[in-house]
């Protein structure tokens, strides 16, 4: 996805760029400073980062907000208009991401669903409700857990734990958060469905066998997922 965004990022500069040459020979007359010329600031970055970034809530609001910015510069909307049709526009933008999202996701999720489904597999639930829940497993078997936070924190260290198959940690926050700490003997995974929040993994990528994924699902919350150093530096 990397690749491909540095890819967009380089035909956007070379045509500008040969847009430019051409005017400065007399060739074209290409005005680029069109009305609402401005929200391509927005719409750019906001487009190429729907190919880069893991959560790409922020990028789907500001390239919504980009293209209602410019058809308001050229007259095609009023703000009167805009104020009618926000929330119709909020809650199909908001299915069709989830609908996107699934399709996406769609190995991830069937891999997720193989991982929950083994026959050793023994779910741990840890709730955080207005409270901090500290969970540490030591020397022990990591099989799986399901972890809800609702206005409250979750810290969940596996750093000393041991994962010998791929598991899975389904965690949901709303207005809450949680913060996983993985050793470092396995590989992360996430599959994230947030509205205003999101599931960040600060781990490196390694090549190994036994994977973690990590299913969350973040409304106005967040998910920290960190390597063992971070717990035991």
């Amino acid at each position: 996805m990397k690749r491909v965004a540095n890819l967009l990022w380089a035909l956007v500069l070379i045509v500008i760029g040969v847009i430019l040459g051409l005017n400065a020979l007399d060739i074209t007359n290409i005005n680029i400073f069109f009305d609402g010329w401005w929200t391509l600031i927005i719409i750019i970055p906001c487009f190429i980062g729907l190919f880069k970034d893991k959560n790409k809530t922020f990028d789907l609001i500001g390239l919504l907000v980009g293209v209602l910015l410019l058809l308001m510069a050229n007259d095609f909307l009023s703000i009167s208009l805009i104020r009618k049709l926000a929330l119709p526009i909020i809650l199909v933008s908001i299915g069709l991401w989830l609908l996107l999202k699934d399709f996406v996701d769609s190995k991830t999720s069937k891999l997720i669903k193989q991982a929950n489904s083994a026959p050793d597999t023994k779910i741990e639930d840890i709730a955080a409700v207005f409270t901090t829940q500290n969970v540490a497993l030591v020397g022990q078997e990591f099989t799986g857990a399901t972890l809800n936070s609702v206005f409250g924190t979750i810290n969940l260290d596996l750093s000393r734990a041991n994962i010998s198959k791929d598991r899975v940690i389904n965690v949901t926050c709303v207005f809450g958060s949680a913060n996983i700490y993985v050793p470092k003997d396995c590989n992360v995974i996430v599959k994230s469905t947030s509205i205003f929040g999101g599931v960040s993994n600060k781990t490196k990528e390694k090549n190994l066998e036994n994977t973690l994924y990590i299913n969350g699902t973040c409304i106005f919350g967040g998910v920290d997922i960190y390597d063992y150093n971070a717990k035991n530096n």
